[in-house]
């Protein structure tokens, strides 16, 4: 008896495991924020999208970026919902072999910041925005909330070339 007790609990174990290291089927829909309607999860958590990406080449996978903004990933092409186009997304295969979903040309992310669904805390952030269903960038106007189109990043420098102390993108 105990002894098949302890083969149903190894048994129970390794599937549990092997259930966790799977990644499950990502789906993305839209949901009414205080930015107005954004791309979400199905938990109803905010896709934002980084400025400084390179196409699908992630630019934001060491330090305090990649402890703050995880990626989305998915173990198969994500479902829709709410009107988003299924032709706006697409995978992007990361540096360890996972796949990030993308939509509109964007990588998508999670927010650390971001502890309830609606919530776009993540949209306030330099060279982070939310996502409209259409993939424009929607960021918090200045002084209030609603949607605005991202504006262009002011440049911090007179050096053309961007250079010197200071300068570089905050991540």
């Amino acid at each position: 008896m105990r002894r098949g007790l302890l083969i149903w609990s190894a048994l129970a174990l390794v599937v549990a495991g092997s259930a966790l290291a799977a990644l499950p089927r990502a789906h993305v829909s839209v949901r009414s924020t205080s930015l107005g309607p954004v791309l979400v999860d199905s938990r109803g958590h905010t896709l934002y999208a980084f400025d400084l990406d390179k196409g699908t080449k992630s630019m934001c996978t060491t330090g305090v970026c990649a402890a703050s903004w995880f990626p989305f990933l998915t173990s198969a092409k994500p479902l829709t919902a709410g009107g988003v186009s299924a032709a706006k997304l697409g995978l992007a295969k990361r540096a360890n072999g996972k796949w990030q979903v993308m939509f509109s040309g964007h990588l998508l992310y999670f927010f650390s910041g971001d502890k309830a669904a609606g919530q776009v805390r993540g949209a306030s952030i330099a060279h982070w925005a939310a996502l409209s269903r259409t993939g424009a960038k929607v960021k918090p106007q200045a002084g209030g909330t609603g949607t605005t189109p991202a504006p262009a990043p002011t440049p911090t420098t007179t050096d053309p070339y961007g250079g010197g102390y200071g300068s570089g993108g905050g991540y």
